[in-house]
């Protein structure tokens, strides 16, 4: 059989023959007089075999061991791991769905959606505001959500959740926010600076404070933090901090 003859009758290209010679998959076959390639029926059940186990989705590495004379791993070891393998993709292929669909069966998504579910409820009983400092306090726990580690995520939500769940709370973080919208033009040195930051301090978890930073050193979510705002907006969440850091309270 001619390369081309090969391959129609297995059902893949004559590219696909060539990329197996070359990666040693398939034997090269004798040549005829003419130069031309000259393959034989076990050329094809040896191609036919390789794209049957391609399309169980084995790697090409896999398909190599499978073939070879002294094989590292026999088919059943191989495919027992891809079975293993489609099943760790199938379930995060559910949990992808499953919230894929609570996503959509909500009746309004978050606009810093998509979020996770724990955060979206809390997001959902925080009142409507159109304050761009509240909306900055929105962005920043969801990358909290994002970013930290599950255990550390999980601390943070719970503090947040406090807040959420406390009314007066939720106020004196509306007031907070209010204080700091105002500061947007002022100077670092406004007075006003200092009474933000006393009621950004009062309304703030101290859990939200990095574990093992000092507020006024170059730690890197800090120093991105300071950057997103105004300077004395920056200020007043500096000072803040440090309240919070000083001793836990305002």
């Amino acid at each position: 059989m001619r390369i081309g003859e090969l391959a129609e009758a297995v059902g893949v290209t004559t590219r696909t023959v060539r990329h197996y010679h070359h990666l040693g998959l398939l034997p090269e076959p004798g040549r005829r007089a003419n130069g031309y390639r000259d393959y034989t029926l076990r050329h094809a059940v040896t191609l036919a075999r390789i794209r049957r186990l391609t399309e169980l989705g084995l790697g090409l590495a896999e398909v190599r061991d499978v073939l070879a004379d002294d094989a590292g791993k026999d088919l059943v070891e191989v495919l027992t791991e891809l079975d293993e393998d489609l099943a760790r993709q199938e379930s995060a292929l559910r949990q992808r769905r499953e919230r894929l669909r609570a996503l959509l069966e909500a009746e309004e998504l978050p606009p810093e959606g998509p979020v996770s579910p724990e955060l979206a409820a809390l997001f959902a009983g925080i009142p409507a505001s159109d304050s761009p400092m509240a909306a900055r306090d929105r962005e920043v726990l969801a990358l909290i959500d994002t970013a930290a580690a599950p255990e550390e995520r999980e601390r943070l939500m719970a503090a947040v959740g406090a807040v959420v769940a406390c009314p007066e709370a939720v106020a004196r973080a509306h007031e907070a926010y209010a204080l700091l919208d105002a500061l947007a033009d002022a100077d670092p040195d406004d007075p006003r600076v200092e009474a933000a930051a006393r009621r950004l301090a009062e309304c703030t978890p101290r859990e939200l404070l990095p574990q093992t930073a000092d507020v006024d050193q170059d730690h890197v979510f800090l120093r991105a933090l300071y950057a997103d705002f105004t300077p004395a907006q920056a200020e007043a969440i500096r000072r803040a901090l440090r309240l919070l850091a000083r001793d836990g309270r305002p």
